[in-house]
């Protein structure tokens, strides 16, 4: 069997070690630098002889000189009598089959799991700022004695929020790259795409959290009355 840099990498595979397929075992004689098109590589009547289907092929891939010239040779291959039956597809198009949104279901999965990030955020923050709202419930006493009006605290908390939340969001897409190089170190074999669309929608959900948690507290606080705020203990 050979094969490829990155399964070696991830099973800690050594040319001469055995390794097992299908129930049979298979030693090691090679390794190969990846993006051949497989991880692993048997001779074909040997895979053929395993599954049953002596003499049979479910998949042929053709390797152009030029990519950029993939959907023309789909067209070409298509156009050949009895091929019309069998799907025909750019390497392109067969991995866009494979992709988040065209998995059943799968989109529905991500919305329903960051609706209940949200909320969990929400409620968080929401008690967070509650309770530090209350804890300086004398300090807000001392600005609204010093003339401080309502759209002002209101303001300061908000303004404490949106930067606690902009922190957050810095924090939390520091953890996902180092996440992902720690997975991609441990698992050479996956593939961990964090674009910048989904970079961008996770920071504005983040600072729609916040803003919406840190709304009633603000409030409560612009309401207190200075007096008893200062009689506070």
């Amino acid at each position: 069997m050979l094969v490829d840099d990155y399964w070696a990498s991830g099973h800690n595979a050594r040319v001469g070690e055995k390794v097992e397929m299908l129930n049979h075992e298979f030693r090691v004689c090679g390794i190969v630098e990846h993006g051949k098109g497989a991880r692993k590589f048997l001779p074909i009547a040997t895979l053929q002889e395993l599954i049953g289907a002596v003499d049979k092929a479910s998949i042929f891939y053709v390797k152009l000189d030029n990519p950029a010239n993939a959907n023309q040779v789909v067209a070409e291959v298509k156009q050949v009598p009895g091929m019309e039956r069998y799907a025909v597809r750019s390497l392109q198009d067969y991995l866009s089959l494979m992709t988040p949104g065209n998995l059943p279901g799968f989109s529905t999965f991500i919305n329903v799991v960051i609706g209940v990030a949200l909320i969990i955020g929400f409620i968080v923050i929401f008690q967070s700022m509650y309770t530090a709202v209350m804890e300086r419930t004398r300090e807000i006493g001392i600005l609204k004695s010093l003339g401080a009006n309502k759209r002002y605290i209101v303001a300061a908390i908000l303004r404490e929020t949106l930067m606690l939340a902009i922190a957050g969001i810095i924090l939390g897409l520091l953890i996902s790259f180092a996440a992902r190089a720690g997975l991609l170190q441990r698992f050479p074999t996956i593939r961990i795409m964090i674009d910048g669309e989904w970079m961008v929608r996770a920071a504005i959900i983040a600072v729609i959290g916040a803003m919406l948690g840190a709304i009633y507290p603000a409030y409560k606080a612009a309401q207190k009355d200075p007096i008893d705020a200062l009689a506070y203990e």
